[in-house]
């Protein structure tokens, strides 16, 4: 049972994290703002998942998964339903915020219990990748859902659906049995972590990738809908918005397959900085065609190959970190990492809304080639560490 609450957390999470790209085409005209103002949205909602990850490591350490997990599946659906009202920028503005705390909820209840729970708890790079699997099983699942639902229902209705969904684990988490909390755990050891460098390596690691990733959850559908419009000048505006939000969906199951391979390899926590780099530079060339390409079938292709090598990067890099470390930190050592990273989508998607505004979000994709730079560098140094 505890398995499948480690499971539905991390799918929770990738339904929150895949929200607000998977509504962009149609939540910009219904609050009529521009994309600097919907990257702003996406930066308050990081900027709380970067908060809430600090705290949410700590609480895991000091009291258990079962807490975390219940309040993280109930929050998010509490703040899903309020969104789904929301009619005005600030209405909408305040779920946000208040999403990245039942997010951040699941994200380190999943993370930081699957790596015990899974593969005997011998391998953690592989159990990370295998639970992420349902990462992308909630990216992938939240945009399909909504461009369904958006041609049959409200859009109210449809958004609230996600909300149901992510009530429905709350009845395992109540029955599951947990790994057992560290009792003498204290919040001087989350301090003392501050000092150690492979925290801060793994932390700048999770800086570069996530800034891509959220780049790509949130920005994939207006990219697909720049790219499909020119392609399709006499295209029905409601089928360009479906097929772009089918991007996220395809990138979403490629990051599943992705993961799933990487869970096969035994090897991978040894050599995980080397399998970071490479996809990292894979992530660079896809990045620098997604700036001239000019079809549908184009866009498609690489948000395939950009989630494909995007895959391994995250919870490799996690699981590497926890070889380091013993287990009754790293539910601290996961949250201060994963806050690290968060500085990356709360600065960088906010960054291309901004520069969007003056351009097209196709070409402000070039924002994230130094990311890719910096990842590769990182990466190496983490495996050296």
């Amino acid at each position: 049972m505890e398995k499948i609450v480690a499971l539905s957390c991390v799918f929770g999470l990738g339904m929150c994290f895949s929200l607000l790209g998977s509504i962009s085409v149609k939540l910009m005209p219904r609050l009529k703002i521009d994309q600097g103002k919907f990257g702003s949205l996406i930066s308050m909602f990081m900027l709380s998942c970067l908060i809430a990850s600090l705290i949410s490591g700590v609480v895991v350490d000091k009291i258990g998964y079962k807490p975390v997990a219940i309040f993280g599946f109930i929050a998010t659906a509490i703040c899903i339903f309020i969104f789904a009202n929301g009619k005005t920028y600030l209405t909408v503005l305040l779920p946000c915020l208040l999403l990245g705390f039942g997010a951040m909820a699941l994200n380190t209840a999943g993370n930081v219990m699957g790596p015990l729970v899974l593969f005997g708890g011998e391998n953690a790079a592989a159990a990370s990748n295998l639970i992420n699997v349902f990462f992308g099983l909630g990216l992938f699942l939240t945009p399909l859902i909504v461009s369904f639902l958006f041609r049959k229902t409200s859009y109210e209705k449809a958004i609230s659906v996600l909300g149901v969904i992510l009530l429905i684990p709350v009845v395992f988490a109540l029955m599951a049995k947990y790994p057992q909390s560290q009792a003498g755990f204290a919040l001087k050891d989350a301090f003392s972590l501050l000092a150690n460098p492979v925290v801060w390596i793994a932390g700048f690691v999770l800086f570069c990738y996530i800034s891509l990733e959220s780049s790509f959850c949130n920005w994939l559908p207006p990219f697909g809908k720049e790219v499909i419009s020119k392609s399709k000048p006499g295209a029905d505006s409601d089928s360009v918005d479906a097929s772009a939000q089918r991007l996220l969906s395809l990138f979403a199951v490629a990051m599943m397959a992705g993961r799933l391979i990487a869970s096969q390899i035994p090897g991978i926590t040894a050599y995980g900085s080397w399998f970071i780099a490479g996809a990292a530079l894979a992530a660079l060339l896809i990045i620098l065609a997604m700036t001239v390409s000019k079809s549908a079938m184009q866009a498609q292709v690489l948000a395939i190959l950009g989630g494909l090598f995007f895959a391994p990067c995250f919870p490799t890099t996690v699981g590497v970190a926890f070889s380091k470390f013993s287990p009754e930190i790293r539910g601290s050592v996961f949250g201060i990492i994963f806050a690290i990273g968060l500085l990356g989508a709360v600065i960088v998607p906010k960054a291309i809304g901004n520069m969007a505004k003056g351009s097209s979000v196709q070409k402000s994709l070039k924002l994230l080639v130094p990311a890719c730079v910096l990842l590769i560098i990182l990466a190496l140094v983490l495996g050296k560490m």
